[in-house]
């Protein structure tokens, strides 16, 4: 699937600016955010763009959303949450497990970042494509497939987010992250905790973020 063209587009005079600076200050930045890129990609990505269009008049409350097929689009705190956890450089490239129709990739776009993602279902993954180029995000690969595989070919990753759940660590993202670069993923069944884990020298080292709930991460029939 080809990537989409990159031309960020200000916030000028959309109407929907003042929604999203709102967000920011009050969901994303009083709860510790602290990243600049993170929090200026969160006030310019179009959120009322990515979700079902009845559901437009709740494109920036604090909470997921619905997107079709059982899958959801983040609250938008988690969302740059676990973008600025990731730590990575300035143009790194990152690998976004679970696509869903494109919000955190156009964000981590926005953010400076060379994005491939990721979506099993084809259905999202070509609302996504179409989404992102009528947008003008870049820095964005899009391929379908399992995500729990990561894309090998691209790899090594400066920064692997997951945006599902996964019953046990997938050990093909460890396997794909660049030497310092960081896992960020939520892990468990009915019970989730979101986990960062780093490659070092030594191996990998483990943190226990917070409790969360997403999505369970599907794979392929093998």
């Amino acid at each position: 699937m080809a990537a989409a063209t990159y031309d960020p587009r200000p916030a000028g005079d959309d109407p929907s600016a003042r929604d999203r600076r709102a967000m920011v200050a009050r969901q994303i930045a009083a709860r510790g955010v602290r990243d600049p890129r993170v929090l200026e990609a969160m006030r310019r990505v179009p959120r009322h763009r990515f979700v079902d269009p009845a559901d437009v008049a709740e494109a920036y409350s604090d909470g997921p959303l619905p997107i079709g097929g059982g899958q959801t689009i983040s609250q938008p705190y988690i969302v740059a949450y676990m973008i600025e956890a990731l730590e990575a450089p300035v143009g790194g490239r990152i690998l976004e497990v679970g696509t869903g129709l494109g919000y955190q990739a156009a964000v981590l776009a926005e953010a400076g970042f060379e994005v491939h993602s990721i979506e099993l279902r084809p259905d999202l993954a070509h609302r996504a494509a179409e989404l992102l180029a009528d947008l003008g995000y870049g820095r964005v690969h899009l391929r379908m497939g399992d995500g729990s595989r990561g894309w090998p070919e691209a790899a090594p990753f400066d920064g692997i987010v997951v945006a599902a759940a996964a019953e046990a660590l997938p050990e093909d993202l460890l396997d794909q992250l660049a030497l310092g670069a960081a896992l960020v993923i939520p892990v468990g069944g009915a019970e989730q905790t979101l986990w960062r884990y780093r490659r070092t020298f030594s191996g990998f080292r483990g943190e226990e973020l917070f409790a969360v709930r997403f999505v369970p991460l599907r794979r392929a029939p093998l």
